[in-house]
């Protein structure tokens, strides 16, 4: 799998375990307003850079520093979406 980014530099995502994947997942911390709308994620930064280290093939301080917030942000939603696909359908 890959991800594009708006300057069109294509990442490779690694193949990680399942147990991977979930201590990913597990790290995410949702910030909810009163309202219950969403306000963000706890730990935002440190979490996207677990995340990209984690699944994104090159994941060197050098590449992570190159990137924007946007690049970020659009990475560890695209690499959420490849997570929860599934999640939401019960096993028969």
């Amino acid at each position: 799998m890959e991800i594009k980014l708006k300057s069109k530099k294509l990442l490779k995502v690694k193949n990680i375990s399942i147990d991977e994947r979930d201590s990913l997942l597990d790290s995410v911390e949702y910030q909810f307003n009163d309202d219950g709308t969403s306000r963000g994620v706890k730990m935002m930064h440190s979490t996207m850079t677990k995340w990209i280290r984690t699944c994104i093939v090159d994941s060197s301080d050098d590449f992570i520093k190159s990137l924007s917030l946007e690049d970020k942000t659009k990475i560890f939603t695209e690499l959420q979406g490849m997570f929860f696909k599934g999640e939401e359908k019960a096993s028969k």
